[in-house]
């Protein structure tokens, strides 16, 4: 079990960190990397959560919006899932090479696997794209956008040390962008919002 009874021990003023075992290295080493975007992720999802706890139940003319309310929640408890698996992946990278804890529990394809099965889900209630689409939309699907892309930059950073990171973080990272992206469309969609999509040079005014 973690115990955390000080924050600051002055141990990474001179530029250096510890890795699980006690291992020092400096703080732009690139296992660093890899958990630090992982972290960066995880606290842009927990800002996805925030904004869909507050986001409008009602219409603009007073009306309780009763089938929205399970579509927050749906999405709500997949990210918080997300958020708990997101630490699983960073404490693994933050374990030096074969020096994963035995007691240790890390992600194998199931986790993968589940959300694929929720993005398939998700996409039988979109319409396909014929653009790609600009970054924005309601305050939590902006929040996505920036989710997805931290993800994507974790993922670089992981395959990067691809020989030192097993193949089911890198496809987890692969998925779980891709995830957040789907999971934009899809409340977008629910909350009857328009996507704006990107229009090339040539056909813009």
């Amino acid at each position: 079990m973690v115990r955390i009874t000080k924050v600051h021990t002055g141990g990474g003023d001179g530029g250096d960190t510890s890795l699980v075992d006690g291992t020092r290295v400096g703080k732009e080493h690139p296992r660093v990397a890899i958990y630090g975007a992982i972290d960066e992720a995880n606290a842009a999802i927990g800002v996805v959560r925030m904004e869909l706890d507050r986001a409008p139940t009602h219409s603009p003319d007073g009306g309780f919006m009763a089938a929205i309310v399970p579509i927050y929640t749906q999405a709500d408890e997949m990210l918080l899932r997300i958020q708990q698996e997101l630490f699983d992946v960073g404490a693994e990278c933050a374990c030096p090479p074969g020096g994963i804890p035995e007691q240790m529990s890390i992600i194998g394809t199931e986790e993968g696997d589940r959300l694929v099965a929720e993005m398939n889900s998700m996409l039988e209630d979109l319409e396909p794209l014929s653009s790609f689409i600009l970054p924005t939309g309601s305050p939590s699907v902006a929040h996505l956008h920036i989710a997805r892309t931290v993800v994507r930059r974790a993922e670089r950073e992981a395959c990067a040390m691809r020989d030192e990171v097993r193949p089911e973080v890198i496809s987890y990272l692969n998925r779980l962008s891709d995830h957040c992206f789907v999971l934009g469309r899809w409340i977008t969609a629910k909350m009857g919002d328009e996507e704006s999509l990107w229009t090339p040079l040539g056909k813009r005014d």
